[in-house]
């Protein structure tokens, strides 16, 4: 009896990767659920989500500059190495005091990827040195269109308003700056300053 039940075991044993092979033939769904890849783009948004949630909870300022320099990070991440380059050409360029080079590059990049947001914030910014306040606006509201969380082109928005001496416009701007970084220096003080203006003091 006892042999008769061994012989048993040993064939449901042995029977069990035939079954289990035979679930895998008609296409059966195992246990786990598929995985889902997301794109790159999909992974950066989410990424974004995470950073600006904790630079919203972050009391120290070290730490926040440090999740600061996350975003921008990811700003300044594309889907194609290509547009990555052109960035970094046309950004070292504006920075080597070659306007007219920089603005080359800058167009060729924003017109072969218009979807790349950090592209116009840095033709906005090359706009904003050349002192073409309507240009820089109009590439700013790109900017804001593709990435409304973009502090640096709400803050460069209040200071192009700020120089024109729109100042209401300007305090609104540094506002909406400071609502989605909360941490940035430079527009706390622009905003106390224009509100003393505000206040006639």
């Amino acid at each position: 009896m006892r042999g008769l039940l061994f012989l048993l075991a040993v064939i449901l044993v042995g029977a069990a990767p035939a079954f289990a092979d035979d679930s895998r033939d008609r296409g059966v769904a195992g246990p786990q659920a598929p995985v889902v890849r997301k794109s790159p783009a999909e992974a950066r948004s989410e990424t974004l989500d995470r950073l600006f949630a904790r630079l919203h909870r972050e009391s120290d300022g070290d730490q926040a500059k440090v999740i600061e320099q996350g975003i921008w990070k990811i700003w300044m991440t594309a889907d194609s190495p290509t547009a990555e380059v052109l960035l970094q050409q046309g950004t070292r360029a504006m920075s080597d005091g070659a306007p007219e080079q920089s603005l080359t590059i800058f167009n060729r990049l924003t017109g072969a990827y218009p979807d790349f947001a950090e592209a116009w914030n840095k033709r906005a910014t090359l706009y904003f040195l050349m002192k073409k306040y309507p240009e820089s606006l109009a590439d700013i509201e790109k900017v804001l269109d593709l990435e409304p969380r973009h502090f640096g082109a709400l803050s460069g928005r209040g200071m192009i308003y700020q120089r024109q001496k729109n100042y209401a416009a300007a305090l609104d701007a540094y506002r909406d700056a400071l609502a989605v970084n909360p941490t940035m220096e430079a527009a706390k003080d622009a905003v106390k300053q224009l509100e003393k203006l505000e206040r006639g003091i």
